[in-house]
């Protein structure tokens, strides 16, 4: 079964991610991607805080991820893959294209440099450049903070 969600939000897990979209998908693992997570061991444990009981938490760096992608995707428990930002979710999807292929974004938040796109999407314009050259290589993207609103196609965003 291929993975449930492959979502990016720059606040990792929260609700959002662990109830709004994991008890709709029956979410068994999620699979966060974060070289500084990785390295750190007091933000894994609080991370793992907001996951309820059954829900296993794996956090790897962006390098360990591109080799474990074929195995996520053969698990037959429904997952999440979360990365923070939209240049790691661009390594993996160059890495494997046909199982990086249908993004999800979840949360960019204001930064000076972003501009508004959805009230919980903003984008600068390398970013913005990052989500064309996925889409271009054959990503589908689209924007949605939870399964129960509307996503948004990518070309109505840019």
């Amino acid at each position: 079964m291929p993975l449930s969600l492959l979502r990016v939000d720059d606040r990792l897990v929260h609700g959002q991610v662990v109830i709004g979209w994991g008890r709709p998908l029956a979410v068994r693992f999620i699979v966060l991607v974060d070289d500084g997570v990785r390295l750190s061991e007091w933000e894994q444990d609080l991370y793992r805080m907001a996951i309820p009981d059954g829900i296993e938490l794996i956090v790897v760096s962006t390098a360990e991820a591109v080799r474990r992608l074929p195995e996520w995707a053969a698990d037959p428990r429904p997952g999440i893959l979360l990365t923070g930002d939209l240049a790691t979710m661009s390594t993996l999807h160059a890495a494997e294209p046909a199982l990086v292929r249908r993004i999800n974004l979840g949360g960019i938040h204001h930064r000076a440099d972003r501009v508004e796109r959805l009230r919980y999407l903003y984008l600068d314009p390398s970013e913005a450049a990052l989500l064309r050259t996925m889409a271009d290589s054959g990503a589908e993207i689209t924007a949605q903070d939870l399964p129960t609103t509307p996503a948004v196609a990518l070309a109505a965003l840019l």
